[in-house]
């Protein structure tokens, strides 16, 4: 793997010197996009949306539009709104990792100490481990800080971007009843069903299908076999009766297991 950051854990007067690598990678296909009659490449032009002409890189400026009227942003002005630049992960608290909601977290990545920092490293992870904490902190990345929890993963320690609190909507703009009657006949049998279906978490046991379906068919017209076409699934029309569809669904499970 080829490191993307380099740098220092820092919390207090503690320096842990490490390397940075992106934790995770696409499963997806590199699809390249052609002229449907010669097959040739599509580029894409920046084009001047008044004249229609090509616009070249030096050419073009970024602005924002502030009360309907452009206002242009320079090098400098970006400098002086820019995060101070530190080689340094700065770590500002230490909270139970349960206290941070699931839709905050974002990229991960892998943190592997330079040979210097190894002793402390290790004692890190190990101190991360017993206590079943996480660490708070941030770090600039390509010109933008970046809030991150730091944790320990299997052997190494894990850093995990995270969102700002403004990033993430509210959900009161959502069309969602407030109030509604449930039935305690009806909540016994949806806790009976989920009761039912629960079982260990095994990521091993999840594929990208689609993915894999996807390489076969370009294998298969590559090599000019044409494939059936699947079968569409019919889906049962929808019911208003709740009890219903429970007692339908745990004599699935049932008859499944």
């Amino acid at each position: 793997m080829r490191s993307i950051w380099t740098g220092a854990i820092g919390f207090g007067l503690v320096n842990i010197p490490i390397k940075m690598y992106s934790a995770v990678q696409d499963s997806e296909l590199n699809l390249d996009m052609l002229d449907k009659k010669d097959k040739a490449p599509i580029h894409f032009k920046r084009v001047n949306e008044h004249t229609g002409k090509e616009v070249k890189w030096d050419n073009i400026v970024k602005a924002y539009d502030y009360e309907g009227k452009y206002v242009v942003l320079d090098d400098e002005d970006f400098e002086n709104a820019m995060p101070e630049k530190t080689k340094r992960v700065e770590i500002f608290q230490f909270v139970k990792e349960e206290e941070i909601d699931s839709i905050y977290y974002e990229t991960p990545y892998f943190l592997e100490p330079d040979k210097e920092g190894e002793k402390m490293y290790v004692l890190m992870r190990e101190a991360l481990e017993r206590s079943k904490m996480v660490g708070v902190g941030s770090f600039v990345l390509r010109n933008k800080e970046h809030l991150v929890v730091m944790k320990p993963y299997k052997n190494a320690i894990m850093l995990q971007s995270i969102r700002f609190q403004e990033e993430v909507r509210d959900t009161k703009d959502l069309d969602i009843p407030k109030e509604e009657s449930v039935k305690a006949s009806e909540l016994k049998m949806a806790m009976a069903l989920i009761e039912q279906m629960a079982e260990p978490f095994n990521i091993s046991a999840y594929r990208d299908t689609y993915t894999d379906k996807l390489m076969e068919v370009i294998k298969a017209k590559a090599e000019g076999i044409k494939l059936p076409r699947p079968k569409m699934t019919v889906v049962t029309e929808p019911t208003t009766d709740i009890m219903a569809q429970l007692k339908a669904s745990l004599s699935k499970r049932k008859k499944a297991s």
